[in-house]
């Protein structure tokens, strides 16, 4: 039997005993070692059907202490289903849907499930603060002047340090600064295709992505996506002769959560590559793992190029800074030159105050503690929807990122269910905005990166009590 089929075959058999509650809520698994003699596997495999057990948010891994049966396992709901590949459907632009939910961000009356970005409580803005007297102070011309067209060296380097999940493959002269993720996919997508070409997208995918790829004149094919392994490699393959690019986020997508297994990132880099057609990855959800480890993303496979990895510090520290990156691989030079036509540079200052955080603000204590208060979130949102929503709801199962997605009775329309919210200073994400055709009108996303408390959970109580009422 190959070693793939017996790392799956572990996890099946501690997935049934979970099922079957033969292993229980917080009961603790056994070690690694004794798996290992058990099924006389490598560690390699047992390591392996433990990931894939955590990536279902079936165990959870412990400091010191070992591997446990998670609060998530007991879940009742169902997930959300995976669409069919559509290759031509009847479209309906969301950009209606979209300028109403963002109309409501300035008012702080509204609980705003609708937002793609973290509460400023899970924000270290003290020490960023102090970080933008130290810069200024330290820069001779306080950070007036151009920066190179490539981005500030500084926080080139301690990105390049920091993608250590990449094994050094990256060094400061590979990445390119930008003005976020989004700026950076944008880039790639005007650096890769022109007007006319098609790229594939995953479904449901985050709207900005849509939006972006009309602006430039492009076509979209959306390929189905699981809820918890990603996008269909199957469905991929049927259109490759089709596509110019590909834009995915493959650790824990905006707006299901889902991440791709490491095996099917080699494979869709390698298939890729086969056919020289770029891949641009959206990472910046990747170091929000609620595993023991954060997966690599699939320029980690990329021996070609052809990966375009994009990053940002919006989802973890400070959305409004606009600092994000892109290490674009053979299409370097091309997006140097359209950053030189667009912006010159990028500010000097707050590419500074995150180069400074990332080398000395202990980066990796405060994504221990966003991750572990994210994850008490997911918990607390699926728990409170499984009580307060219709039963038949499908909740997304998230393994990182802040994003849950609902798929509601097939009577619901969130889209015309909005209003009603709205006018109980609910605000939430309909999601219809997530796809190009008239698809997802009876689901919705909601960020659970907010303070958790009681006025909270009332919240999610009175949106539940409005879905019903709908029904």
């Amino acid at each position: 039997m190959k070693k793939e089929s017996l790392y799956l075959k572990i996890a099946k058999v501690m997935e049934e005993q979970i099922a079957s509650k033969t292993l229980k809520l917080g009961d603790k698994l056994p070690s690694i070692r004794t798996v290992q003699k058990r099924y006389n596997v490598s560690l390699t495999t047992v390591k392996q059907a433990y990931l894939e057990l955590e990536s279902k948010s079936l165990i959870e891994p412990r400091a010191k202490s070992g591997y446990f049966v998670s609060k998530a396992s007991m879940r009742k709901s169902l997930l959300p289903s995976v669409t069919a590949l559509k290759t031509s459907a009847q479209t309906k632009d969301p950009e209606d849907l979209i300028s109403k939910v963002f109309n409501t961000l300035t008012n702080d009356q509204i609980t705003q499930f609708s937002l793609g970005v973290p509460d400023k409580s899970l924000l270290p803005i003290a020490k960023l603060n102090k970080g933008v007297i130290s810069v200024v102070q330290r820069l001779a011309d306080g950070g007036t002047t151009y920066e190179p067209v490539q981005g500030n060296l500084n926080l080139r380097r301690s990105i390049a340090k920091w993608s250590y999940v990449l094994e050094g493959k990256l060094t400061e002269d590979d990445i390119v600064t930008t003005s976020g993720a989004m700026n950076a996919i944008f880039n790639c997508l005007m650096a890769v295709t022109k007007p006319g070409d098609t790229v594939a997208i995953e479904s449901p995918v985050y709207f900005g992505i849509v939006q972006i790829i009309k602006s430039l004149g492009l076509k979209a094919i959306e390929i189905p996506t699981h809820p918890i392994t990603g996008v269909d490699l199957e469905a991929i393959k049927k259109v490759l002769p089709r596509l110019n690019a590909c834009c995915f986020i493959s650790n824990f997508s905006n707006p299901l959560g889902c991440m791709m297994p490491e095996e099917h990132k080699k494979e869709l880099v390698r298939m890729l590559t086969e056919y020289d057609i770029p891949l641009i990855e959206d990472d910046l959800y990747g170091n929000l793992f609620f595993g023991a480890t954060r997966p690599k993303p699939c320029k980690a496979f990329d021996e070609a190029g052809i990966v375009m990895w994009c990053g940002s510090v919006s989802k973890t520290l400070a959305p409004g800074y606009r600092v994000g990156w892109v290490a674009p691989g053979k299409y370097k030079e091309k997006i140097i030159r359209q950053k030189l036509l667009q912006t010159i540079s990028t500010p000097t200052l707050y590419q500074e105050v995150i180069a400074d955080f990332l080398e000395h603000g202990r980066y990796d204590h405060h994504l221990r503690t966003i991750r572990s208060k994210l994850y008490t979130n997911c918990l607390k949102y699926q728990g409170a929807i499984e009580a307060y929503f219709p039963h038949n709801t499908k909740i997304s199962q998230p393994q990182g990122g802040f994003m849950l997605w609902l798929e509601l009775d097939q009577k619901i329309d969130t889209a015309e269910l909005y209003d009603r919210a709205l006018q109980q200073n609910i605000s939430y994400a309909p999601g219809r905005m997530f796809s190009q055709y008239n698809q997802y009108n009876n689901c919705m996303r909601l960020n659970f990166a907010l303070g958790w408390n009681t006025k909270l959970e009332a919240d999610l109580k009175r949106l539940g009590k409005i879905v019903k009422a709908a029904m």
